[in-house]
């Protein structure tokens, strides 16, 4: 997938906006589940149709699921290798320097044991297979990462959570670190081209929310689609805007990030709007969100003094894949036979 303009070029997805399910990450998920003992497994593993699936957070908790500082270093070994094939390179990039952040805060909240990259946990929903309905879960402290899949499709990524605190270190061996950089700047990017009339359609509020405003709702609502429309920007801020949907999407394998484009590239791109809330310089607290008809997007930085990012990726009919697996379901199930 790559940028034109401000038009996205595809690659090959499925007819109905899904990925095609890589047989290497069904490979690695089957091979984690292999090389856990039998405690690990217990701990990893629930039914498919268990409701721990729709129990997500991005906040500090006691977490269902198995925890990479409660594995063996071989169950080790296999649960990174199933994540690395499960995110493309920029977004395993991501998560890898979000959770080293926790030892950065750790030092700077004077050793509070609760920040530990440690407690990142593992957590598996059915049996992997490449034909029958599973999931995963990768989830601690500012990520929350879910995939659903059936069919030898990867039907849902979303929620999709990342954050970062401290947004930028700012002393010590990970000082300039910035995990989240791209989505902050290209949103203060955009916003600065605005015109004084767009600017008062665009820029809703000059104070911006305390936090994302969907929260960890178990299914994305959001009132209204304030903001401005895709067709009363420029061709510049338009590329910009697509630009920054891009990056908030290449956290995923490149084949999944272009089905997610994919769902909403046929519908009319005027139904996309772009709406900021807050400052528009650096340290000032902001927040962005971008709307469509089928997803959400939401980037908010205010805490600590405008130094800790939120953001999240929702799709209105498509979170835990559940009205995807449905809609999947009807279409290939087989007709009764009297």
């Amino acid at each position: 997938m790559h940028l034109i303009g401000a038009t996205l070029c595809f690659g090959l997805t499925l007819a109905d906006g899904s990925a095609t399910l890589p047989p290497d990450l069904v490979k690695a998920a089957q091979a984690f589940v292999a090389g856990m003992n039998p405690t690990e497994r217990t701990a990893a593993i629930y039914a498919f149709e268990s409701d721990e699936r729709f129990n997500w957070h991005f906040v500090p908790k006691n977490r269902n699921g198995l925890a990479w500082g409660k594995m063996s270093p071989q169950t080790r070994t296999l649960a990174n290798d199933l994540l690395k094939k499960s995110l493309s390179e920029s977004g395993w990039k991501k998560v890898s320097t979000i959770r080293s952040l926790e030892d950065v805060l750790r030092e700077l909240e004077g050793g509070n044991p609760g920040r530990d990259p440690n407690l990142y946990t593992f957590t598996l929903f059915g049996e992997p297979s490449k034909t029958e309905a599973w999931g995963w879960r990768f989830e601690g402290h500012h990520i929350a990462l879910n995939w659903t899949m059936s069919g030898g499709k990867i039907l849902a990524t979303t929620p999709q959570f990342l954050g970062s605190n401290p947004g930028e270190v700012r002393k010590g061996p990970l000082k300039g670190t910035r995990a989240l950089k791209v989505e902050e700047d290209l949103g203060r990017q955009l916003v600065s081209t605005f015109s004084e009339a767009q600017a008062k359609v665009g820029i809703l509020s000059a104070t911006a929310p305390s936090d994302i405003v969907t929260g960890a709702s178990r299914k994305a609502q959001i009132e209204g689609r304030k903001g401005i429309g895709f067709g009363d920007l420029d061709a510049r801020q338009q590329g910009l805007l697509l630009a920054l949907i891009q990056e908030h999407a290449s956290v995923q394998l490149p084949a999944v990030a272009e089905a997610r484009l994919e769902r909403f590239r046929g519908t009319d791109p005027n139904r996309i709007v772009f709406a900021w809330m807050g400052g528009t310089r650096p340290g000032d607290g902001q927040y962005y969100r971008i709307q469509s008809d089928t997803f959400l997007i939401e980037y908010d930085n205010t805490q600590n003094d405008a130094n800790h990012v939120h953001t999240v990726w929702r799709d209105f009919d498509g979170d835990f894949g559940e009205d995807l697996l449905k809609r999947h379901y009807d279409h290939h199930a087989k007709p009764h036979r009297h």
